[in-house]
């Protein structure tokens, strides 16, 4: 799902996307009139004690630096440790930093990878509508084919997870 909004200010990316994808939302924000990446995304599970970062807001970032990025173009946003509603969270905590930020936003995208992508939209749109608009980009997923998806393992597995985790978000995950 990509419903991008032309004019966002800002450019949220989720930071557990690969590295593939953090290069093709580095591109989105260099072609948009964006004035800000934004990670979020929560506690790494796996080699923390071998890294510097702590979370997948603050490696995210560091990527976007590391690509040539302005540091003062990037905010990472970490997203408190949580075992369930992980995207929820990662958009609670966004808004939650919006509201003590001196931003005051229009419009956002929502950058994310694949299929997830609606999802999240629908998340952050839950959360920031009606006061922001939300877009959504959806990076082109290097896993399998989309537009074969029913040919790859894991094609089907990211569409059924996806589409079984989306009925939940919309339908049966009410929140305030």
């Amino acid at each position: 799902m990509t419903s991008p909004i032309k004019s966002a200010e800002v450019l949220v990316v989720e930071g557990w996307l690969p590295d593939y994808a953090i290069q093709q939302a580095l591109t989105e924000f260099k072609s948009g009139s964006y004035s800000l990446v934004i990670t979020t995304g929560g506690s790494i599970e796996k080699g923390i004690y071998l890294s510097e970062y702590k979370n997948f807001a603050e490696v995210s970032a560091a990527t976007f630096k590391k690509l040539g990025l302005e540091s003062e173009k990037v905010v990472a946003v970490p997203t408190p440790v949580v075992i369930k509603d992980r995207s929820y969270a990662s958009a609670a905590e966004f808004n939650r930093w919006l509201s003590d930020s001196n931003l005051k936003l229009q419009s956002i995208n929502v950058f994310s990878l694949d299929v997830h992508t609606r999802r999240s939209w629908l998340l952050f749109k839950k959360l920031l509508s009606p006061n922001i608009k939300v877009g959504a980009i959806a990076a082109k997923t290097q896993d399998y084919d989309p537009n074969k998806w029913w040919d790859y393992s894991q094609g089907v597995r990211t569409i059924i997870d996806e589409g079984i985790a989306y009925i939940y978000a919309r339908f049966l995950n009410w929140r305030s």
